[in-house]
């Protein structure tokens, strides 16, 4: 028996062994795992460069993903110089700050070559979710100095004292992935840097009512939502203790966001009387933000309530900033990031179970009220940094380089205006002319509206001066219906039936508002639509114009508003190119 228990006994430490070196080589902060979560949120940048570029205008899509790009590559090397030594350096002035040094170069076999990358790609998300607060009107000059500077100096400072061994670590202050360090950081810099520079033109009107200005590709949007949340698995779980503690997290970075969103969704619904597609994925968003800070030490209620808050949270955001504050934030990054940053750095106070990673009680879960103190403590102390460096840093910007474009810069499109690119979708929509201007002249675009008689002249010449049709007294008609493409085929078929064989279609767009009917684009009415629609020309002189107009409405109407319009013009000739016959005889089909 003696033999038996010490063999159970070895085999329990062979195999504690074991599962403390696969731990090791797997989980750590020099764990292969440690680096594949590095991989994944450098990946989020992809996500945030679709979001952003499809929550924005076509013509800007080019500097959006410029921007995304470069904000990574300058922060790299801002990082490298000076940004790491202050966030992991040597622990310096009371914990305010790491000692910065150059290991990298200088003795680079013993650098700590994980802890780097890890940390530089964490960087990079704060500097990059200011640009979408300030997309579509920031000089791309001045977004290259920003971000460079934020992961310079701002973000490794605030950073050190959360997790480079600072003042409030010491303190017992929690934020396992981010929620304030990253995201209520990059959200205030964001509100800061959108509220000093002022709003995309046409965004509000003189009365300071929001106007909707729509994203040119929900589809691109909700493609970097997905990539952000896949990427967020990596975000959250890199720093994982072990494969039990990584499960926790996975759980708790699933049940958040998902509840964010029906949230989200079922309160757009409500409120505007239609489920809204970006606001929706702005919560996921908002979801995955709250949940970061407390995801190693909340249990599945936890996240569900963390959830349930982010998603509305993140709807009153967008609603205060349109029609309170007047800040222009096209993809909504000050709600999502700023407010249910703030939201998960409490949460960890409010909802830690006690048998997390962190060993942490919160206020729900017995613990009093000393840790959710503390996470208050490290909030205002964090938002008071950024607060003043970030003003600091956008005043003088403004004041010196400036952070916004010209006016005709912004119309135009900063494609165009600061990259040469005529269009970043060239084979799939025509690129607009801008026709050069003087250097010493005003850089702006005149409407259509002031100038109409100033446009291309058009020579206007009496009917007795066009040539007449040689087939006589025949008269010629022209008809032209606008309608909706499902209804289409319906006239096509109705149209040949009497015997019009012929027929030019068009697919274009129209104004298909109507007073009374008000749709929501995040929250905002939108006052006017342009709807798909279809154009059927035909020219008819043998068939009656009449017979043609009855025909069309009744294949046409459905009493709804939109059944469409009929145009009806006289012809003065028409000319078949091929056989150069003219009037009645170019209309017929005689082959």
């Amino acid at each position: 028996m003696t033999t038996i228990a010490t063999m159970s006994l070895l085999a329990e430490a062979v195999s504690d062994s074991v599962t403390e070196a696969v731990n090791g080589a797997i989980f750590g902060t020099e764990g292969v795992w440690f680096l594949i979560g590095a991989a994944l949120v450098f990946f989020m940048q992809c996500g945030f460069a679709m979001v952003e570029s499809g929550f924005t205008r076509a013509k800007n899509a080019g500097n959006i993903i410029m921007k995304n790009l470069m904000d990574f590559c300058i922060g790299t090397v801002t990082f490298t110089l000076l940004g790491f030594g202050l966030l992991c350096g040597e622990d310096a002035l009371f914990g305010l700050v790491g000692l910065p040094d150059l290991g990298i170069f200088t003795d680079f076999a013993n650098f700590p070559w994980h802890n780097f990358v890890f940390n530089l790609v964490f960087c990079a998300t704060t500097a990059t979710i200011v640009s979408g607060a300030m997309a579509e009107r920031t000089k791309f000059s001045t977004y290259c100095i920003y971000s460079g500077i934020i992961s310079l100096v701002i973000y490794p400072i605030e950073a050190h004292w959360i997790w480079g061994g600072g003042w409030l670590v010491q303190n017992g202050f929690v934020d396992f992935a981010g929620s304030c360090a990253i995201h209520m950081v990059g959200g205030i810099a964001a509100f800061i840097g959108a509220k000093m520079e002022g709003a995309r033109i046409g965004k509000f009107t003189k009365d300071g009512k929001p106007k909707a200005i729509l994203g040119h590709s929900m589809t691109l949007g909700a493609l970097g939502v997905f990539i952000l949340w896949f990427g967020w698995y990596g975000f959250n779980g890199a720093a994982a203790g072990d494969a039990d503690y990584l499960g926790q997290i996975f759980l708790t970075t699933t049940i958040s966001p998902a509840i964010a969103s029906c949230t989200t969704m079922m309160f757009t619904w409500i409120k505007n009387g239609k489920p809204d597609v970006s606001m929706t994925l702005n919560g996921s968003l908002a979801g995955l933000v709250a949940v970061t800070a407390p995801c190693a030490d909340v249990d599945a209620l936890g996240a569900a309530i963390i959830g349930i808050v982010a998603g509305l949270l993140v709807c009153f955001g967008v609603w205060l900033l349109d029609y309170k504050l007047k800040v222009d934030d096209p993809v909504g990054a000050v709600a999502v990031h700023c407010l249910n940053g703030m939201w998960g750095t409490l949460a960890v106070g409010l909802f830690a179970t006690g048998k997390g990673q962190n060993g942490i009680t919160g206020l729900f879960y017995g613990g009093g009220v000393r840790q959710l103190g503390i996470q208050a403590l490290g909030l205002v102390s964090v938002a008071a940094w950024t607060i003043v460096t970030c003003t600091l840093l956008f005043f003088v910007l403004k004041k010196t380089i400036g952070l916004r474009v010209s006016r005709h810069e912004e119309i135009v499109g900063l494609d165009s205006t600061e990259h040469g690119l005529l269009s970043s979708y060239a084979d799939f929509i025509p690129t607009m002319h801008v026709e050069g201007i003087d250097e010493d002249s005003e850089r702006e675009v005149m409407t259509i509206s002031a100038g109409v008689e100033n446009a291309v002249p058009v020579e206007h010449k009496p009917a007795d001066s066009v040539s007449r049709a040689p087939a006589g007294d025949v008269k010629m008609t022209k008809v032209e219906i606008i309608t909706k493409p499902e209804r289409f085929e319906v006239l096509k078929n109705s149209l040949y039936n009497i015997g019009i064989t012929g027929m030019t279609v068009t697919n274009t767009m129209g104004c298909g508002m109507q007073k009374g009917s008000t749709e929501f684009y995040r929250g905002v009415p939108v006052e006017a639509r342009l709807l798909p629609k279809v154009k059927v020309e035909v020219v008819v002189c043998k068939v009656p114009v009449d017979k043609v107009v009855e025909v069309a409405k009744k294949a046409l109407y459905t009493g709804n508003i939109g059944d469409g319009k009929i145009f009806v013009y006289d012809v003065e000739n028409v000319l078949k190119v091929r056989t150069g016959e003219e009037g009645y005889d170019a209309l017929q089909d005689n082959e």
